[in-house]
């Protein structure tokens, strides 16, 4: 009988959701968005490695399903993401992903891990760094506008990477700025809830804004957002 050799490679690790959230709250959430700015930025500096191409996107009436491949030429990566709005109605999430990164040079998977937090995580970090470039100097307030899970982590982002102390919030549904303003009572950040987008972007020095609604495709004016202020997107 032939003897069985284990490759260091079969048996692909596997993060679930419960693994990666309480890896994140032994970590910290802070300094993950910091260390995660700290690699965004050396990846930037290396662009021209990685083979890009378009996500794949399956669009239907109630959301999209994409696919995101890249590799650098040692290591190949690809997320699944959803994009459902109305999930909130069947009491599911809005985003659900996970992903897959695997060796180039054999081919073989080496991780498989949950995404949701992870994306959650790496658009945060994408922001504060778009911020600790563009932004004003010393920035204190942030306008976040859509209120939903992903602008608390859009908050605490900006903390640590930029150093906020304020944020304003609005959304069309008071009821999601309350539980992103109870779920931000212990950050340090002073929380105000507003009842308009003007009142939420008045005095503010960066302004994102967080909505997977087409209906709301204009959320901003051009005379809300003064000269010094940073305005981001996202939209899920």
């Amino acid at each position: 009988m032939s003897k069985f050799i284990v490759s260091q490679k079969q048996g692909v690790p596997f993060v679930s959701v419960q693994a990666m959230a309480e890896i994140i709250s032994n970590y910290g959430i802070e300094q993950t968005i910091k260390e995660l700015v700290d690699a965004l930025e050396q990846d930037f500096s290396r662009w021209d490695s990685f083979e890009k191409s378009s996500r794949f996107a399956s669009h239907s009436k109630d959301g999209v399903i994409e696919l995101m491949p890249v590799s650098d030429g040692e290591m190949f990566a690809c997320k699944y993401v959803n994009g459902h709005p109305i999930n909130t109605k069947r009491d599911l999430q809005t985003v659900a992903a996970f992903g897959l990164l695997s060796d180039v040079d054999t081919g073989y998977p080496i991780l498989l891990t949950e995404m949701c937090i992870l994306t959650a995580l790496r658009t945060a970090a994408t922001s504060a760094l778009v911020a600790k470039h563009c932004a004003p100097k010393n920035a204190q307030t942030l306008a976040l506008i859509g209120n939903g899970a992903q602008g608390e982590f859009q908050a605490m982002g900006m903390k640590a990477v930029v150093g906020i102390s304020k944020v304003r919030l609005y959304d069309v549904d008071s009821a999601a700025s309350e539980k992103v303003a109870h779920n931000l009572a212990d950050s340090g950040l002073e929380i105000t809830i507003c009842k308009t987008v003007e009142e939420a972007v008045e005095g503010a020095d960066i302004i994102t804004t967080c909505t997977a609604d087409k209906k709301n495709a204009t959320i901003l004016r051009d005379d809300m957002v003064k000269k010094r202020c940073l305005h981001q997107c996202h939209r899920w």
